[in-house]
């Protein structure tokens, strides 16, 4: 395979070496991903065998997404100055040790608090990922390599309420974590023989300061987010006071990093005007998918009347779109140009979500189908191209640094699409709380349209000759 070939002045591993490392990497992300993404139809269940309300359940799902988004700039950072390997191997035991724990626990405290130490494993894998695959594959080859762990993510994200209604039907909610074990394990053994010893690029002291400010800045936005999901006047002044800390703390961080001597994140890396672009691109339009995602099962069940099931096998076309097209839109992005393939994937991708804005009262499931595939191939196309400009524009020596902003703005992402549509169903929600006004859910639609048309304006704006030159 191309992936795996050598050639004079190749930088990295040897093929076969390469393939070890990817498919421990590979196997990591997915278990990730699946597991941030999947529990979320689990929630009424393990409500009902913990016999908690549901108010307490979310956290079950919350825990994980909080700790995770909170720690990954630290574990980028961190990643530069110990080496990837130790980072990644801590992350990857911490995280399948924890999945058993998740398996066997028996009150609503102890699952909580092992989700919230999976969180903080699967950061420190999913935060290096692809700074790892950077660093053993040959520059030649990184549009492809990152075409194909775009592809895993995004497939992944959409597959996982499939594969976990599944799972729940034939088995108990401790199997959506029990499945890890195996798995995480044979990637840990994978790991451990396959990723390179390498010393760190980074012996500077690390910046405490800097890490609390981040992880305070992180989960005070997306805890503000979370509480503008309530319309009661408590929580009104809840998100304000999160609101509050967050912008303090975002103020603070950036007085840091321009001042420290080693800061959390080097402000250099932001110098670099495509990288920026890339990061902001990569923000918006994962604000459109992470409103998607949620809006779309409510149209779906809510409005059209389909079955959990059916309404998930709706969203297929989807990942099939980008399995289609990422591997292809990396190899493009190798040889013609990174910025003008993810400009017009995400083209694309605007065309799909005004496609399914518009969908009509009752369609057919075909209809759905061919947008959301349009949707999928857009999508596609993107982010791939996006990743491998964000990486490429960056020292080698920041690698880690940028695999940790890429994580950030793609979780920050799709936590803040969430949180929009909440609001929306929250506010239009009827007095017994069941019910919304349906075109709360085509509104949402129309604002992930917004939002991927900025993502559009950030993409373009990098083909600007005084933008390729300042690179």
């Amino acid at each position: 395979m191309t992936l795996f070939s050598n050639q004079p002045g190749d930088e990295g591993l040897p093929g076969h070496e390469r393939a070890r490392v990817l498919a421990a990497v590979m196997t990591t992300t997915l278990m990730g991903v699946f597991d941030g993404t999947m529990i979320n139809i689990a929630l009424p269940s393990m409500a009902r065998a913990m016999q908690v309300p549901a108010n307490v359940a979310v956290w079950f799902a919350n825990g994980y997404l909080l700790s995770a988004a909170m720690t990954l700039a630290i574990f980028a950072a961190l990643a530069a100055r110990v080496g990837y390997r130790p980072v990644f191997l801590a992350g990857l035991a911490t995280f399948t040790l924890t999945s058993l724990g998740c398996a066997l626990a028996t009150t609503p405290e102890m699952l909580t608090g092992m989700r919230i130490l999976q969180g903080i494993g699967g950061a420190a894998t999913l935060s290096i990922a692809p700074a790892i695959l950077r660093s053993v594959f040959p520059g030649r080859l990184l549009g492809r390599i990152l075409g194909l762990h775009a592809l895993l993510i995004a497939s992944s994200t959409a597959i996982a309420p499939v594969l976990g209604g599944t799972i729940l039907d034939a088995l108990s909610w401790q199997w959506l974590f029990a499945i890890n074990i195996i798995p995480g394990s044979i990637a840990l053994l994978l790991a451990w023989r396959a990723l390179p010893r390498e010393s760190a690029v980074d012996r500077s002291s690390f910046d405490a300061p800097g890490a609390v400010l981040s992880a305070v800045l992180l989960g005070s936005a997306i805890m503000m987010a979370n509480s503008l999901q309530s319309v009661t006047q408590h929580v009104s002044l809840e998100a304000v006071g999160w609101g509050l800390l967050a912008l303090a703390s975002a103020l603070a961080f950036i007085w840091r990093i321009r001042r420290a001597q080693n800061p959390l994140l080097p402000p250099v890396m932001f110098k670099n005007a495509r990288f920026t672009l890339a990061a902001l691109t990569s923000l918006a339009s994962f604000v459109s998918q992470g409103i998607t995602f949620i809006a779309l099962p409510f149209l779906f069940q809510s409005v059209y009347g389909y079955s959990p099931v059916v309404s998930a096998l709706l969203f297929t076309p989807w990942p099939i779109g980008i399995v289609l097209i990422a591997p292809h839109a990396g190899r493009w992005a190798d040889t013609i140009s990174a910025p003008l393939i993810s400009t017009l994937g995400l083209m694309i991708f605007v065309c799909g979500l005004v496609l399914l804005a518009t969908l009509p009262d009752s369609p057919s499931a075909w209809s759905i189908c061919l947008r959301s595939l349009v949707c999928g191939i857009g999508f596609g196309c993107f982010q791939s191209p996006n990743n491998r400009e964000m990486l490429s524009n960056v020292a080698r020596e920041h690698a880690s640094y940028a695999s940790g902003v890429l994580s950030i703005v793609r979780t920050f992402g799709q936590c803040l699409g969430a949180a929009a549509v909440g609001v929306l169903l929250a506010t239009t929600a009827g007095s017994d709380h069941q019910t919304f006004d349906d075109r709360a859910v085509h509104f949402a639609l129309w604002i992930a349209v917004i939002a991927s048309t900025g993502s559009v304006l950030f993409s373009l704006s990098r083909l600007r000759p005084a933008v390729r030159a300042s690179a």
